[in-house]
């Protein structure tokens, strides 16, 4: 259900190194992952749907992606 590929961990790893190398505090960052990831477990609960993958990675991915892509969140 959650098996990620060799090559698709790496590139979590390197994702969530950069949101802490880019943080100014590891700690904040950290509870702000964990903050977004309950929430997305959350909102995946109400709609019964079956996750793609689990509310921790989406929420790497998608910190990530605001970091450096700020256009996403532009509109």
């Amino acid at each position: 259900m959650y098996h990620r590929p060799p090559s698709q961990n790496n590139q979590l790893m390197r994702q969530a190194e950069e949101l802490i190398a880019a943080s100014s505090n590891r700690y904040r960052i950290t509870v702000q992952v964990a903050n977004r990831a309950k929430r997305r477990r959350a909102e995946d609960f109400d709609s019964m749907d079956e996750p793609a993958m689990k509310p921790v990675i989406q929420a790497v991915v998608e910190m990530w992606e605001e970091l450096n892509q700020p256009e996403i969140i532009a509109d």
